[in-house]
């Protein structure tokens, strides 16, 4: 398979966007033509994308960290927290990955993404027909999988949605895995919301 940066440009600011330097200790994604700075992430979302990590078996499911999606359709270049593919199915090189060979996308919520992981990237994700995408949410304690995309553009949206408590697993039938969640922690001092 080609690297998918070998896809031609057609929009001016995704060359803009892939020609920005960023400080280090931040990251940026390109969503629906916005360029969106984050400074880096706490421990507490750290530890739990690690946790999932090692609960997908590493001899079926590749499992990848700071890696970006292209999703050029939308003029999006998101970079979720967790990207899982089956074994051997993604480019050999090149800084993009395509949507068609990703299974399951993960994001762990912070206090400043709330609206962005519910809202935006649920609709991105949709369109770019990823087949599940998993909202974990230290802020209020839950996990929310969103599977059956459905639609484009800004009408896209997931058919099917699974809210679970930190303490009960999560089944990821399309990985064969029962994902367990009990060594999630929330976030002290977050501020609820009202999310999904």
């Amino acid at each position: 398979m080609t690297a998918v940066d070998d896809r031609p440009t057609t929009h001016p600011l995704v060359a803009f966007f892939e020609e920005l330097e960023v400080p280090e200790g931040f990251k940026t994604e390109l969503l629906r033509g916005e360029i969106v700075v984050m400074a880096g992430p706490d421990m507490v979302h750290n530890r739990i994308v690690q946790n999932v990590q090692d609960q997908i078996p590493s001899d079926r499911w590749e499992r990848l960290q700071t890696q970006d999606v292209g999703i050029l359709e939308e003029i999006s270049e998101p970079q979720p927290d967790l990207v899982v593919l089956e074994l051997d199915a993604g480019p050999e090189s090149g800084r993009l990955m395509p949507t068609e060979v990703i299974t399951l996308l993960v994001e762990v919520v912070s206090r400043t993404s709330v609206d962005r992981d519910y809202g935006l990237k649920r609709n991105i994700y949709a369109a770019g027909k990823i087949p599940a995408y998993l909202i974990i949410d230290p802020v209020m304690g839950q996990c929310v999988l969103l599977t059956e995309p459905a639609g484009s553009g800004e009408d896209a949206d997931y058919a099917v949605q699974r809210i679970t408590k930190f303490g009960d697993p999560v089944p990821l039938d399309l990985l064969g895995v029962e994902l367990g969640t009990d060594r999630f922690r929330k976030l002290p001092d977050a501020r609820p919301h009202s999310r999904p």
